[in-house]
């Protein structure tokens, strides 16, 4: 696959299949009470054990406790956590401290001034995502169907691969790899047929994409 892609928001075994059948890097379980993808641990703990030595788990959290993170670490055992809220490089540390777990750290973006914030992560964790910043509304950050100005990441370099997110599907995937430069693509309500609901076909022709990009 020229561009490793990260399924996020899985729920069912239908959708874990299709994400490994269709050769993801990443599948990822979001662990925030107020999203339509939020999942029990326990629920996400079985979901994961095929996972396990074909992709890389995810746990996603948005500013986490010390206890959550204690509780996804344990009960999950990701290979990686996912922050997506307003975590400081401190509080990144402090967390892949804590746990052991490398770390995703998920910028929002609308402008250059927003990916510049990057530097403040860069080197400090696994992956750097950027998404599209959420409505002004108080929506969830991430998983919005939204996206942003692909060209504001071209030619940009991080140490290490990133992951664009926000807005992609089957069928915009190879455009915004081709005016990004993204080595890693993250998708999320692009392969769903409702809130929350993925669709394997849907998953597959992502992948599909992926793989061709």
């Amino acid at each position: 696959m020229s561009v490793q892609a990260k399924i996020c928001g899985v729920s069912t075994p239908e959708a874990v299949r299709a994400a490994l059948d269709g050769g993801a890097g990443f599948v990822g379980f979001v662990f925030i009470p107020r999203s339509v993808r939020n999942i029990a641990l326990d629920a996400a703990a079985r979901l994961a054990a095929p996972v396990c030595g074909r992709a890389k788990v995810v746990a996603l959290a948005m500013n986490p406790t010390d206890a959550q993170v204690d509780e996804i670490a344990a009960g999950l055992k990701p290979d990686l956590i996912q922050l997506h809220g307003a975590e400081t490089p401190r509080r990144v540390r402090e967390i892949t401290e804590r746990t052991g777990l490398a770390a995703i750290k998920a910028l929002s973006v609308s402008d250059a001034s927003d990916v510049a914030k990057a530097a403040d992560y860069d080197g400090l964790v696994e992956h750097l995502m950027f998404d599209a910043k959420p409505p002004k509304d108080g929506g969830l950050p991430g998983g919005t169907g939204h996206s942003f100005d692909w060209t504001l990441l071209a030619g940009r370099r991080f140490s290490r691969p990133w992951m664009l997110a926000g807005g992609l599907n089957p069928w915009n995937l190879a455009e915004a790899v081709q005016q990004s430069g993204a080595p890693m693509v993250d998708v999320s309500s692009g392969v769903e047929r409702g809130p929350g609901l993925k669709d394997p076909a849907l998953i597959t022709a992502f992948l599909d994409a992926a793989r061709r990009a």
